[in-house]
């Protein structure tokens, strides 16, 4: 187990100002906040592509980079077939049997039928679906997600979202970023809002959004930022 994740005054070059924040497994954890707010940099530090300026991020277990993984909202995708970028991902972290866990992985997010064709060619929803498969296929304990549906149409949307539920189901934690507030209330356990760098509020989703405690996430919620 590499839970829980600890950040101790952590802080990066003005966008992050030094917080403190403990994550533990279970509970899948939202971040909010308006552009800028520093989100996706925070997920970068909690998974380590960014390392902080001040401060400290610890994880409980050793390599804990093996026992996790990112998708963003834009995901790399390989010069080669759909299976190739799994079996790659696979190869890279040392498992076994490669192309069989590959196959599997793009079975669970239906992509079986496309496994052969480029990956570069498949739509934006596909491509999303490709990424999270080579997220499965290494069944991370802990899963950052970077605005994964921003740039996808509704059907895709609810796509991406019945496989985060899935990761969820699985017992993977679920770090995921959002602009979308009703995303937020479906997905979410607890949240965490970021305002101007600053970890303003954190707690359960539902209460965050009946009484956030507040003026910033008040005004999020109602979509009025005005010292912005």
């Amino acid at each position: 187990m590499i839970l829980p994740l600890r950040l101790d005054a952590v802080a990066y070059r003005g966008i992050i100002e030094p917080l403190t924040l403990e994550l533990e497994a279970g509970p899948s954890t939202v971040l909010l906040g308006a552009n800028g707010a520093g989100k996706s940099v925070l997920m970068r530090l909690m998974h380590g592509l960014l390392a902080p300026t001040e401060g400290k991020v610890s994880w409980s277990g050793d390599n804990p980079r093996r026992h996790q993984a990112m998708v963003f909202q834009r995901p790399v995708m390989l010069r080669r077939s759909a299976l190739a970028n799994v079996v790659y991902a696979l190869k890279l972290a040392g498992v076994a049997d490669a192309q069989y866990v590959a196959r599997a992985a793009l079975a669970e997010v239906g992509l079986k039928h496309l496994a052969h064709r480029s990956a570069r060619v498949l739509s934006g929803g596909e491509q999303q679906r490709l990424a999270l498969a080579r997220a499965w296929a290494l069944h991370p304990e802990v899963l950052f997600l970077d605005e994964p549906t921003a740039s996808l149409d509704p059907t895709a949307t609810r796509e991406i979202e019945t496989l985060i539920r899935a990761f969820d189901a699985a017992g993977t934690k679920v770090v995921m970023a959002t602009h979308n507030l009703g995303q937020a209330r479906r997905l979410g356990d607890e949240v965490l809002f970021l305002h101007q760098g600053r970890l303003v509020e954190r707690s359960p989703v539902e209460q965050f959004f009946k009484q956030p405690a507040s003026q910033e996430a008040t005004a999020f919620i109602k979509g009025e930022l005005p010292w912005l």
